[in-house]
């Protein structure tokens, strides 16, 4: 066996990234009683889940913006974020559509205006798109709440058979006198597309669109099978609504910090990994870009499966040097917008159009189109945007009379077919997305003071978003659950490496703000590890006190 390099320091275990899932994981390590260390090579703490002062007096969020699944997971609660300063500003109404042709007199002319009240949500959709509808969607949440319910516990497991079955197998059993749910049909919804499954439930192609955008959210288009369940997570949000920290995204990952440091653990900005120190078929620690060298009894890799390979070298062991999980072409582009105003909607107040998500798309044929052009490497001839306004809500983001606006559209391809230059071209593409927005609320393209782009190029090199796909790994039905990197990679720990743990949004259960993938891969550390370490380390501080303390 070879013997270890020497170390300028020695904890438990290193956590490399301080994105949320990495912070997320320390934390629950910290609280078991593990000494605990992040090392992140940005400068910002973290990663997608940061906010900076972009122009003077005025923060912006780096990447996520609206906070859905975290919000559900229970993580916030757990670790009692809101005792180390996290406060969320509820997105309620959670969502907008507006008309398709502002200003229609007309029943299609109206809004659609999505709440936490269901009544409310069901008399916006029975004026903009009819009774029946608005009775169908009625149903179709409490068919879905539970289901999707089911999806949040499977979210917060290990991806393995008998994780899933305590998940979704109540939905087959019978319950309040209800008859038994058929296997086939929840298997049909389930693995069936988002587009059909709001064929099946709805006729107004407005209120489709709208929750298709919504869906879309995840990444593939709601034409592909397995993505019923990305177009009804909608069920949830009648319970607990998005998200936005006051000051920002950042506020989640400050909060987590401000926990992690409680319980004494720690955080390394501007001097990530370089290298994970291994020896006789297990990690012994992390080497950092600096040359610091911090022995370690496990890892906890918090960043991207391909950078976890990196880092590993030629210690790597087959299921991950052999790992190849899709990368896909890029996600989304990103305009972050300095304004005077903010987006002024036809026949809808601020209050109701700027608290959450703006999904600005009337008709799938959009999205259809936009995937399509994504597909063949081209930029979409017709963008389709999501908009976001938190300053309207959240006096601390701007100083009065500003506004920061987040305009998020998808489907951009990172290499594109005619070899175009991607800094050659953001301006063109922010104008371009300026300019749809400002066709569902004109006049916005006019309030436009500055504006900051983030291209799926500027994605990776702002945020390590390889290729710049924001979700690491593709979140098709073939890159979910088990599947997720891979198989041999899906129960966090690397076969071959031992002490090698895996978090963030490479691993299930995918992209987004969840903390799930962290707070999993804490808990298969710890069962791993065995034992009470907490109690073990608590009795130690209590005799080492008694040594000290005079007869």
């Amino acid at each position: 066996m070879s013997t270890p390099p020497p170390s300028d320091v020695r904890v438990d275990v290193v956590v490399v990234g301080s994105g949320h899932n990495g912070l997320v994981a320390a934390c629950y390590l910290a609280r078991a009683g593990l000494s605990v260390e992040v090392v992140e090579s940005d400068t910002v703490l973290g990663g997608a889940v940061s906010t900076v002062e972009r122009w003077p007096g005025v923060r912006v969020d780096r990447g996520s913006s609206a906070h859905v699944i975290i919000r559900q997971s229970g993580i916030v609660e757990e670790l009692d974020l809101a005792a180390h300063g996290l406060r969320y500003v509820d997105c309620d109404p959670w969502g907008f559509a507006p008309a398709p042709s502002p200003g229609d007199p007309g029943p299609d002319g109206r809004p659609l205006v999505f709440s936490v009240d269901l009544d409310a949500t069901c008399a916006s959709i029975a004026a903009a798109c009819g009774p029946e509808d608005a009775t169908a969607y009625r149903r179709f949440v409490e068919v879905w709440g539970p289901r999707s319910r089911a999806v949040v516990a499977s979210f917060g497991r290990r991806p393995s058979p008998a994780g899933l079955i305590r998940s979704f197998w109540p939905l087959g059993a019978p319950s309040g006198g209800h008859p038994r749910t058929p296997g086939g049909e929840l298997a049909v919804d389930f693995l069936g597309s988002g587009d059909a499954l709001l064929d099946r439930w709805f006729t107004s192609e407005r209120l489709k669109a709208a929750l298709a955008w919504f869906g879309a959210q995840s990444g593939p288009p709601m034409s592909e099978p397995g993505t019923a369940a990305m177009v009804a997570w909608v069920a949830l949000l009648h319970d607990v609504p998005p998200g936005h920290p006051v000051g920002g995204s950042g506020g989640l990952t400050a909060a987590l910090r401000r926990r992690l440091e409680s319980d004494g653990g720690r955080v390394v900005l501007g001097d990530g990994a370089a290298r994970l120190l291994t020896a006789g078929g297990r990690v012994t620690g992390v080497e950092t870009v600096s040359g610091r060298r911090i022995a370690a009894d496990a890892v906890v890799a918090a960043c991207h499966v391909d950078v976890t390979r990196r880092l590993a070298g030629d210690a790597a062991p087959p299921a991950l040097a052999d790992a190849d999980p899709p990368l896909g072409n890029g996600f989304g582009l990103v305009v972050r917008a300095l304004t005077d105003a903010p987006p002024s909607y036809p026949g809808v107040g601020a209050d109701e159009a700027l608290a959450g998500l703006q999904l600005l798309c009337t008709d799938r044929a959009d999205l259809a189109a936009a995937h399509g052009d994504f597909a063949a490497g081209r930029l979409p001839r017709v963008p389709v945007p999501l908009g976001m306004c938190f300053s309207a809500s959240d006096g601390t983001l701007a100083p009065a009379g500003q506004h920061v606006v987040t305009i998020w559209g998808q489907w951009y391809p990172y290499e594109l077919a005619d070899g175009g230059d991607w800094d050659a071209l953001a301006e063109q593409e922010a104008q371009r997305l300026i300019a749809e927005v400002d066709r569902f609320a004109p006049g916005f393209a006019a309030s436009v003071r500055e504006t900051y782009v983030q291209t799926p190029l500027a994605l990776e090199r702002e945020l390590s978003l390889l290729r710049g796909n924001v979700m690491h790994v593709e979140m098709g039905l073939a890159s979910m659950f088990a599947f997720r990197p891979t198989p041999a990679l899906s129960g966090y720990s690397v076969p071959g490496l031992a002490g090698l743990y895996l978090a963030g949004a490479s691993t299930h259960p995918g992209g987004g703000v969840s903390g799930n993938s962290g707070r999993t891969a804490a808990r298969v550390l710890l069962a791993d590890r065995g034992g009470l370490p907490r109690a073990r380390r608590t009795a130690r501080r209590v005799a080492a006190r008694l040594r000290r303390t005079p007869a």
